[in-house]
Order: C-alpha cells, then sequence, then structure tokens
C-alpha cells in the first residue's frame, strides 16, 4: 500500500511540473502531457534541493539518488511510465515518395551533366579538389553538399500507451503526467473575475459619482467602437468611388491599415496610399526594365574592355622584356629615342625646365656651337668684300 504524498514530495513535483519542458500529445483518446527522464534529473539536481543547507545535507547529490527519489513519486502516482509507438506509412505512400526521389535525382544529374560540358577543365579540377575535401568530413555534411538531394525534414507521428513495468529510468524514457496542480496566475486570475462579477452585480449600490463616472466611460468606449465601424465603411465607400469615376486606374485608400492585423496605433498610419495602375505606369515599368538591362549591358562592356586593356598590357610588357634581353646594341637605340624624345618635350616648354647631360653630349654641344660661330663669321666676311 502506498501512502500519501508528503509536503517535501509535492512541492518536489510541483517544481518538476513547472520547471521541466514538457510535450502534449493524445494517449488513449486524451490529451496528456509527458516529459523525458534525463531532462527531469538535469531539472532536479539544478534545484533547491541539490544545494545544502546550513546544518542540513542536500536533497540530491547525484543523478542515483534523484532517480530513486522520482521512483517514490511514481509509486505515489504523481505520473507513470509509457510506451512510445510510431506509426507506420501506408505501402503507396512510400511508393510515390521513392518514385518522387528518383525523379529529383535523375533531373540534377542532367542539370550537371550539362553544366560540366560547358565549363572548362579547370573547373573541372577545381571540383574534383573540392569533392576530396568533402570526402575527408562527416557523413552529416555530406548530405549538405550542392550533388546530393536535400531531403525534407519531417517529424514522425507516434503515440502513447502505458508500459508494463512502472519504473523511472534516467535516459530517453517517456512518462505522462497525473499530478496537474492549479498555477499561481489561473488561480490569481480566477479571483479577479470573481470579484469583478459581483462587483458588477453590486452596480445598484455603488456611490451615485462613481454610477455617473461609469456611465460616462461607457459612452465614450460606444462611441469610439461605432466610429471606428463607420471609418471603416466610409473608406471603402471612397475607394468604390474613385475607381468608379477613374475607370480603375487610381486606387485610393483611406487609414489602408484600419482592419490590418496590427497594433492600435499602427492601424491609423499611414494616413492614406494612392496607386495609379494606367497605361503610364505600364510604360514606366517596361522604361525601367530597359534601363536595367541597358545598365547591365554598359557594366558587361566595360568588364570586357578592361579585360582586353590587361591582356595588351600584359603583351606590351612581354614585348619590352624580349627587347631588353636582345643585346646593348637595342639598349642604346631606344636609349637615344628616349633622349630624343626628352629633349622635344623639354623644347616644346617654357625653357625653365632642366635636363641632364653628360660630357659626351657636352663636348659634341660644344663642337656643334663652334662650327656655327665659324659659319656665322664666314657669312659676315663675305658681304663686306663685296662692298669693298
Amino acid at each position: 500500500e502506498v501512502g500519501e504524498p508528503f509536503k517535501e514530495e509535492k512541492a518536489v513535483a510541483k517544481y518538476l511540473r513547472f520547471n521541466c519542458p514538457t510535450k502534449s500529445t493524445n494517449m488513449m483518446g486524451h490529451r496528456v502531457d509527458y516529459f523525458i527522464a534525463s531532462k527531469a534529473v538535469d531539472c532536479l539536481l539544478d534545484s533547491k534541493w541539490a544545494k545544502a543547507k546550513k546544518g542540513e545535507e542536500a536533497l540530491f547529490t547525484t543523478r542515483e539518488s534523484v532517480v530513486d527519489y522520482c521512483n517514490r513519486l511514481l509509486k505515489k502516482q504523481f505520473f507513470h511510465r509509457a510506451l512510445k509507438v510510431m506509426k507506420m506509412k501506408p505501402d503507396k505512400d512510400t511508393k510515390k515518395e521513392k518514385e518522387k526521389g528518383k525523379a529529383e535525382t535523375g533531373k540534377e544529374e542532367e542539370k550537371k551533366s550539362k553544366k560540366e560540358s560547358g565549363k572548362d577543365e579547370k573547373a573541372k579540377k577545381e571540383k574534383e579538389k573540392e569533392k576530396k575535401k568533402d570526402g575527408e568530413k562527416d557523413e552529416c555534411k555530406k548530405d549538405d553538399t550542392p550533388g546530393t538531394p536535400k531531403k525534407k525534414e519531417t517529424k514522425r507521428k507516434f503515440k502513447l500507451e502505458p508500459h508494463e513495468d512502472q519504473v523511472f529510468l534516467d535516459g530517453n524514457e517517456v512518462y505522462v503526467w497525473i499530478y496537474d496542480p492549479v498555477h499561481f496566475k489561473t488561480f490569481a486570475m480566477g479571483l479577479v473575475l470573481v470579484i469583478a462579477v459581483i462587483a458588477a452585480t453590486l452596480f445598484p449600490l455603488w456611490p451615485a459619482e462613481m454610477r455617473v463616472g461609469v456611465y460616462y466611460l461607457s459612452v465614450g468606449a460606444g462611441c469610439f467602437v461605432a466610429s471606428i465601424l463607420l471609418l471603416a465603411v466610409a473608406r471603402c465607400i471612397l475607394f468604390l468611388i474613385i475607381w468608379l469615376i477613374t475607370g480603375g486606374r487610381h486606387h485610393f485608400w483611406f487609414l489602408p491599415n484600419l482592419t490590418a492585423d496590427v497594433g492600435f496605433i499602427d492601424s491609423f498610419r499611414p494616413l492614406y496610399t494612392h496607386e495609379y495602375k494606367g497605361p503610364k505606369a505600364d510604360l514606366k515599368k517596361e522604361e525601367k526594365a530597359e534601363s536595367k538591362k541597358q545598365q547591365k549591358y554598359d557594366s558587361e562592356e566595360k568588364s570586357d574592355s578592361e579585360k582586353k586593356e590587361e591582356e595588351d598590357g600584359k603583351t606590351e610588357g612581354t614585348r619590352n622584356s624580349g627587347t631588353d634581353g636582345s643585346g646593348g646594341e637595342r639598349h642604346s637605340d631606344t636609349d637615344s629615342d628616349r633622349r630624343e624624345d626628352d629633349r622635344s618635350q623639354h623644347s616644346s616648354g617654357n625653357g625653365n625646365d632642366f635636363e641632364m647631360i653628360t660630357k659626351e653630349e657636352l663636348e659634341q654641344q660644344t663642337d656643334e656651337g663652334d662650327c656655327e660661330e665659324e659659319e656665322e663669321e664666314d657669312t659676315e666676311s663675305g658681304p663686306s668684300h663685296g662692298k669693298s
């Protein structure tokens, strides 16, 4: 014979009932709440009974002590052990699912073959490397790769049945609650409702000032509700009038969120919305689509031109490197050309530019200057003799 539960046992069961995570399901045609044994043990190990007080020992020190205490609660019929029975699907559904899976895999394989044929050999090599890396990972990660079809996560349905062996075991065992105490919040809400009903029935005994105040409050609340209903009807009538006059081109809504599933303040904003659905709107949409296409086409052309410029720069660099390695004579030719270009640039300037000149060039310039002076002297002497 099992005696009545003690106060401590009731307190522990109440703590478990409201703090241990529970789920609801059907059992023998009734809706019941159940919990898992391992989560109940963890919940009690985190409770106040697992901490030692002054002069007293902790009630729960190990998982075994919690299991022993839960066995006491089970014997006193706070909960009982249940068995999970999975529901089997009919054969037709399984066959349909298999056929769908085969069709999806066949389509994916065809798409892959088309993509791989269009790609270059480099892309294939990179794919092979990625596949090798994926092969080293866990099997769970293999399912997430883009090559494998993603399976839909489906929860398997089950039902509960009473277990023959009524013992509390630490693990994934299922236990159904029999003890269902009233929570303090529900008790408080019920008490408030009872007091409100009694106060409403005693309305004739209220003071005159309170009765007048309640009357005005009720009239104000009724007017507010009536105004909202009138607004809802008036906005529909206004929409219909504008829609008929404009031939369905203008859609004007006053307080569009008044009847929407939003908060009280959000139902009054925005104040109105207006949409034009005529031929011009269609033209504007087409123009926007064309402008977007042109922008994409321009960006593609720019990218192609940039690629060509990069390729030209690479080819010029290779040519310059080949000419540099051909010998010392080519170096001298290119140096002389560059010097002549520099001289032409400096001569085209304002005359304030400076340039570096070697000794050989200075000697050549002095020789040329002497020759020019001698020619000038000859020209000057020639006309003087003629005059004489």
